[in-house]
């Protein structure tokens, strides 16, 4: 490839992450795509049809990603999902402390960004408090607890034969022939018989409107980063790279690290070095569609803090996703959309432990209020 044209593909990358990312702050918005919301609604009211909009979200991501993996476009297994040596406790504890986090904070990373795009304060405080702890758990203080407490306990499934933690390759190592050609699209199928069976979602078009968009932007992420924005051989290098990511790895959306990148991009603005990369791109373009949408459908408000406590819930909350989502590797988009659209165990494993999260801290504010009663 030529080197002039090389030098551009961070700028192709960060500029389509953008667009897609924009989207996914409209479409969100409109649909009230809020994975905390959908299990809230599970658990107070027994209403599952936020939830089956999600499921039905991961059930095209799964599909999307299996056939742009089969058709050549991009390889998952260079993805930060999918290495060979599991890190089962951090997906656990981080996912667990997410989502009891996001319930906290009154959303998780992609929720805060919709929230704070319409003009919600407590969502911008949340996304100081994520970014900052996020970052702390990159390169800090926090970071030394993760690496030294956490990351250390590991599943190395290298000994099975399987090079990467993804089930099909998983299986088969086992001995199951072709698993990897059917076994994303059996398991999108079982997800899609589940959305669909409920007679009430089939007459919601706009929850499966928005849980097909949100899964093919998903899709489309992977495509920017892993196949438009690579190059086999870099001229620089001679290696092959991933342009225009943090990770240096094919990406696609996530919203607690990204987070993290945007304020450091903004501290260190003067610093050449620093580029919009697609975590960033996508981060802007959520609050930027989600603000166009609000102000279009005149639903911009500017929202502040009831109390004390509340602010003390939204700061804490913060933390905890700050901290969660990056020792999970992810949020309820990067792991229980992106991630598990590799079908990498890691992400089962993390989206578990945030449901898991979620619904304790639900429990824990349903005791909170009858003790003040």
């Amino acid at each position: 490839m030529d080197p002039a044209d090389v030098a551009k593909l961070p700028v192709l990358v960060a500029s389509l992450a953008f667009v897609l990312a924009f989207v996914f702050g409209a479409v969100a918005n409109r649909v009230n795509f809020c994975t905390m919301g959908a299990i809230a609604d599970i658990v107070n009211f027994g209403n599952w049809h936020r939830m089956r909009m999600w499921v039905l979200a991961i059930a095209v991501a799964i599909v999307g990603s299996a056939i742009l993996v089969l058709t050549g476009h991009v390889d998952l297994n260079k993805s930060i999902y999918t290495g060979a040596r599991v890190a089962w406790v951090s997906a656990i504890v981080g996912g667990f402390l997410f989502g009891f986090g996001m319930t906290l904070a009154s959303g998780c990373g992609s929720k805060t960004l919709i929230r704070a795009g319409a003009g919600n304060l407590k969502s911008w405080i949340v996304f100081v408090m994520v970014g900052i702890a996020a970052y702390m758990t990159l390169r800090g203080l926090f970071a030394v607890w993760r690496t030294s407490a956490l990351d250390v306990w590991r599943l190395d499934l290298t000994p099975l034969g399987a090079a990467t933690s993804d089930l099909p390759t998983i299986l088969a190592a086992l001995g199951i022939p072709a698993v990897k050609t059917w076994l994303p699209f059996v398991v999108a199928a079982l997800l899609a018989l589940f959305v669909f069976k409920d007679a009430e979602f089939r007459k919601s078009p706009e929850l499966i409107v928005g849980g097909l968009v949100i899964g093919l932007l998903v899709v489309g992420g992977w495509y920017v980063s892993g196949h438009l924005g690579y190059v086999a051989e870099d001229p620089a290098t001679l290696e092959e790279k991933f342009f225009g990511t943090n990770s240096n790895r094919l990406e696609s959306f996530s919203f607690v690290a990204p987070i993290a990148y945007t304020i450091e991009l903004l501290m260190f603005w003067s610093d050449q070095s620093r580029i919009v990369t697609f975590g960033i791109a996508a981060v802007l373009g959520m609050l930027a569609g989600s603000a166009a949408y609000a102000l279009v459908s005149r639903t911009f408000r500017w929202e502040g803090f009831g109390s004390t406590e509340d602010v003390a819930n939204h700061v804490v909350g913060g933390i905890l996703m700050g901290f969660g989502g990056v020792t999970a590797l992810g949020c309820t988009i990067g792991q229980g959309i992106t991630g598990v659209s590799t079908l990498a165990v890691g992400s089962f494993l993390a989206l578990a432990a945030i449901i898991g999260g979620c619904v304790a801290a639900i429990r824990y504010q349903e005791w909170r209020m009858s003790k003040m009663a």
